[in-house]
């Protein structure tokens, strides 16, 4: 059994970034992945380009059953605060809209950051080591915890779970954490895809393949039954199977099977002033005047609407039109963890310090990033919060 001051499971964002801050203190660090490489996921995030941060994050672009949690730890690890570190290391960053900020070498440049962060303060990085089992000794005070990997057992008296959730498990994603939150008795909030494309019901399936490919502006809100889910503004993709795009991706936080999303298809005009805007027009291509050509066609033909606008019954062609600004989207789920880029849900942080990531019932026990029932939206608040929950905990240890 090898001793350390600190074992770390995970080598992604937040495992990597807690392990270069503790080794960097002296502490005797061990990482733990079972996956080839160390920041995998990492490596193809923001398709490649690495969204790094936000620079306008607010505790309310967190998702989770205790929305005051995530105060703490963002309070204390700013942007700013990641950007310096960053910036220090030689990586040239670009802030785009909406405040997102990417790494100008790309996800692959950022992983290597991580890496040799790590590395160069002195902690170890054991890579296709997968965890077999972990338990704790409270004797003597405070206690050991022990982990055992096919090449030998490794005990400390911190350990510190940053294993993730369940997306992208082509990427090795497990439920290990979430098993070891339950094994300490820390409860487990239901988790589900976050950030993940929605597929058509089969009324609209056909609708959405024939659009595949095709991009614009929208709105979404949520069902009636479905009270303080936000408006999202932000673009919309149809797929071959249904709906993607940020605006949809954001989206899929809130939705729950069975509701119906709503979605404005013209945010900001008014489309009751088409038919004296355009009358000598086919409908179709003065629809097109808002909407890409295709989809234009595409709802009229649906509606049996054709010819100039003028010779329509005004009444039909108006209740058409206001509809358009409520377009029903009723998903028939999601596209599951494979394609979903986090994890809803997870370890219950009415259990957990948000001062120190550590339980609250056993001492020297953290869980940092996305193994815990935090979920940001998209555009950087995820792997942000990766590294201000790893910094907390490496704070505290």
């Amino acid at each position: 059994m090898q001793r350390h001051d600190v074992i770390i499971l995970g080598a992604g964002a937040s495992g990597l970034w807690c392990a270069a801050r503790c080794a960097a203190r002296g502490l005797d660090t061990l990482v733990l992945d079972h996956a080839e490489k160390p920041a995998r996921k990492v490596r193809v995030s923001g398709g490649g380009r690495c969204n790094l941060t936000n620079a306008r994050i607010t505790p309310s672009d967190y998702l989770g059953q205790n929305p005051h949690f995530v105060k703490s730890a963002l309070a204390r690890f700013t942007p700013a605060d990641l950007l310096d570190v960053v910036h220090a290391a030689g990586l040239e960053t670009a802030e785009e809209d909406h405040g997102r900020i990417f790494c100008r070498q790309g996800a692959q440049a950022v992983a290597e950051f991580l890496v040799a962060q790590a590395r160069d303060a002195g902690a170890a990085i054991l890579t296709r080591t997968p965890v077999q089992d972990v338990r704790h000794d409270p004797e003597p005070s405070p206690g050991r915890f022990a982990v055992t990997t096919p090449g030998g057992g490794h005990a400390a008296e911190r350990l510190v779970v940053a294993t993730g959730g369940l997306s992208w498990p082509r990427l090795g994603a497990s439920g290990l954490g979430h098993r070891i939150a339950r094994r300490f008795g820390i409860p487990v909030v239901d988790t589900r895809p976050g950030l993940v494309p929605l597929p058509a019901s089969p009324g609209l399936a056909a609708f959405c393949h024939g659009l595949s490919g095709t991009a614009l502006p929208v709105a979404i809100t949520g069902s009636p039954d479905s009270p303080g889910a936000p408006e999202i503004r932000g673009d919309l993709l149809f797929t071959h199977k249904g709906i993607s795009g940020p605006a949809v991706l954001d989206a899929s936080l809130h939705w729950l099977p069975g509701q119906t999303l709503y979605i404005d298809l013209c945010p900001g005009h008014d489309l009751a002033a088409l038919p004296d805007a355009a009358p000598r027009q086919d409908v179709k291509n003065a629809l097109a005047r808002f909407l890409p050509a295709r989809l234009a066609a595409e709802l009229c033909r649906r509606e049996g609407l054709s010819g100039p606008v003028a010779a329509l019954p005004r009444k039909r062609l108006l209740a058409f039109l206001d509809a358009l600004h409520a377009f029903p989207f009723p998903p028939s789920g999601t596209e599951g963890y494979a394609k979903a880029e986090v994890t809803i849900g997870g370890v219950d942080t009415s259990r957990i310090s948000s001062k120190t990531m550590q339980s609250l019932a056993l001492p020297g026990l953290c869980f940092i990033g996305e193994t815990l029932d935090v979920t940001g939206r998209l555009g950087g608040f995820n792997l942000h919060w990766a590294f201000a929950s790893a910094q907390a905990a490496a704070d505290a240890i």
